[in-house]
């Protein structure tokens, strides 16, 4: 997953990315309400994660935002990422005030980082309704191992080309945008071009032979996983 961190304090910001980078997901950073709002409107994400107390500007002695408004903003125009509010602020009031503006779900500091990530993957699963296991011809993705396996051998991939594989089985049998792809495997300092996009689908359908499964590309498109016989 890509998920979007938004988090002032540098301590706990730390503590929370290295955990989910340790997972397999990519985590991007931001640490006040102007950050936070530009890179959810450029970046589509998977999920975020968004603390509430957060400074205006990116510059010392901001005065002090709400993330609230970010959330708020993002509903207005539409987008639909599943949010994770992690706060302080724990009392019943400001829960309902979160999920009144949108949140999906609510975790009050201080928490378990386990529980932040299983938080996540549920919301994710619910939001493109799949489950925690998917299969396809002998091909099989179980999410919460982060874990391919082919005839139930381990399917080992580098990082990018499993994350492609990962988009192509959520669900089985959905096209997915080369757009969509390149957005979920660049970095804000640079772009992933349609030839490297195309190597990355090269070697995946090389080492899905055997699989029952196989990459079609979608003229015009982009591509879709579908079983073979």
């Amino acid at each position: 997953m890509r998920i979007l961190l938004v988090e002032d304090d540098a301590v706990l910001r730390e503590v929370i990315a290295r955990s989910l980078e340790d997972a397999g997901h990519r985590v991007d950073l931001a640490t006040n309400v102007q950050e936070a709002g530009h890179l959810w409107r450029v970046q589509p994400f998977d999920a975020v994660l968004l603390d509430l107390n957060l400074p205006l500007q990116p510059r010392s002695g901001s005065p002090m935002g709400n993330g609230l408004a970010v959330l708020r903003e993002a509903r207005s125009r539409g987008d639909r990422t599943p949010v994770l509010v992690l706060t302080a602020r724990n009392r019943t009031e400001e829960r309902i005030a979160g999920l009144d503006s949108g949140a999906d779900d609510y975790l009050g500091k201080p928490f378990d980082l386990a529980e932040v990530e299983a938080r996540l993957r549920a919301l994710v699963r619910r939001a493109i309704g799949s489950d925690d296991m998917a299969q396809l011809g002998e091909l099989r993705l179980d999410r919460r191992a982060r874990q391919f396996s082919v005839a139930d051998a381990p399917l080992d991939l580098p990082a990018r080309e499993f994350e492609v594989l990962w988009e192509l089985m959520s669900p089985p049998g959905r096209a997915v945008s080369k757009r969509e792809l390149s957005d979920k495997l660049s970095g804000f300092d640079e772009a992933l071009g349609d030839n490297a996009l195309e190597a990355f689908i090269s070697r995946l359908r090389k080492k899905l032979a055997g699989s029952g499964t196989a990459i079609r590309t979608l003229r015009g498109i982009g591509y879709r996983l579908e079983p073979v016989a």
